[in-house]
């Protein structure tokens, strides 16, 4: 078992460091380990106009009617239903106009015998009218309107509560806010609906060759772009990332970091594995629990996991597929789970056959990219877990569970999609 026993002493990091893994866990067993200790976040009041994407932390009933007054639901003439029976193109019944009711401004008086009150959509239906007949077949000259067709009372007219009734439970906790329910929200005069709390992330990227996003490479120095993919997906599993800054391969500064308390989860990139400048699992280990440090799985087998004063830690290699696979498998599911959300991977999933065999070892699982060509999944030729242009010529990725060795051409496999949405066509 990978579990590693706390304390994790300075001269145990070392001979772990000095020798590299003895034994790796399995990656159902770090996600059943998380599974057990994630517990979601406390909720709190969101304004509306930023609720869209979280989860509500409770049920939500209306506490007034929608729509709260008789509309008309067409433009027309508001009127007594039963006085237009028997109108017709050839026997028209006339009407005498008496006043108009608009949206927010309705018909002040009472609509008597033989009136008519020309509205709106949308407007509130007149006191004593019960029908609206539409525009289209009524003609007004001198003050009266002629209808030409007959309309029973409650035609054409929205009733009190037509959408929304008092007490109503519309939304349930739980959900995940879209910009519809925002909308409802709003339609029934909720401010500020109670939504879990977003997961705060801190971002501790180590590197004395790094250079920041944006720069070009020069030398023997390399640009950040794991801090660029890691933002993106912390922000897409609804968390919040904080200010952070590339650090150097200073022990003390990487402690600093770790021991803020200021974040629910910290994303670790680079430093991880077990060289000579790999401080983090070691200070994970000297300032909380170390909990798991090498995984069964490719590519991302230096990942780890650990706990400090509660926070997650997430140890996730350097190198750029690395970081992104152990994210997707171990922080992300996590982050979600944290703000309410599901654990599952947010990819679509397609069923295809593969073009090509995928080689596999029993007891390993692995993170296969794939590009999918003329309906058919082709793993993706290079294997280098630093290859991150990879990421961008695949279609998606097929995960080899570890008890299966490999998969055959024509077998079918799920493929997860880095593409949320399918491609718009070129001129679309």
């Amino acid at each position: 078992m990978a579990f590693l026993p706390v304390p994790f002493s300075g001269s145990e990091m070392r001979d772990v460091r000095m020798k590299g893994f003895a034994e790796r866990a399995d990656v159902e067993e770090v996600d059943a380990f998380l599974r057990d200790r994630v517990r979601v976040l406390e909720a709190e009041p969101v304004a509306l106009a930023g609720c869209v994407g979280r989860v509500l932390a409770a049920d939500v009933a209306a506490e007034v009617d929608v729509p709260g007054f008789a509309r008309s639901a067409m433009d027309g003439y508001a009127v007594k239903g039963e006085e237009t029976f028997g109108a017709s193109a050839y026997t028209p019944i006339e009407f005498t106009i008496t006043g108009q009711s608009l949206p927010g401004a309705p018909f002040a008086g009472r609509l008597e015998r033989g009136s008519a009150v020309r509205i709106m959509t949308g407007a509130p239906l007149p006191s004593g009218a019960d029908a609206v007949v539409m525009a289209e077949v009524c003609s007004e000259r001198d003050g009266c309107v002629e209808v030409t067709d007959a309309v029973a009372p409650k035609k054409h007219v929205g009733a009190i509560g037509e959408d929304i009734r008092r007490g109503e439970t519309v939304l349930r906790a739980g959900r995940r806010l879209r910009p519809q329910d925002a909308g409802l929200l709003a339609s029934i005069g909720v401010a500020k609906p109670t939504c879990r709390r977003r997961p705060r992330v801190r971002l501790v990227i180590t590197g004395d060759e790094l250079l920041p996003a944006g720069s070009l490479p020069e030398g023997p120095r390399i640009v950040d772009s794991n801090s660029v993919v890691l933002r993106a997906l912390a922000e897409r599993d609804g968390a919040e990332v904080l200010p952070f800054e590339i650090l150097p391969d200073d022990p003390e500064k990487v402690r600093a970091a770790l021991a803020a308390s200021d974040a629910d989860v910290v994303l670790v990139s680079g430093g991880s594995s077990v060289g000579t400048e790999d401080h983090a699992p070691r200070l994970v280990a000297e300032l909380g629990e170390l909990d798991f440090h090498g995984i069964s799985m490719r590519p991302s087998s230096p990942a780890g996991v650990g706990r400090i004063d509660g926070r997650f830690v997430f140890l996730l290699p350097g190198n750029p597929v690395s970081c992104l696979c152990a994210y997707e498998f171990f922080a992300g599911p996590t982050l979600r789970a944290q703000g309410g959300r599901g654990r599952a991977w947010p990819h679509r999933r397609v069923q295809l056959p593969l073009a090509r065999k995928i080689s596999s070892a029993v007891g390993r699982t692995d993170y296969v990219r794939v590009a999918i060509e003329a309906g058919r999944v082709l793993p993706i030729a290079t294997s280098g877990a630093s290859i991150l242009s990879s990421t961008v010529r695949a279609s998606g990725a097929v995960v080899v569970a570890r008890e299966i060795e490999g998969m055959p051409e024509g077998a079918e496999v799920e493929v997860l999609l880095y593409d949320d949405e399918p491609s718009e066509p070129e001129g679309a």
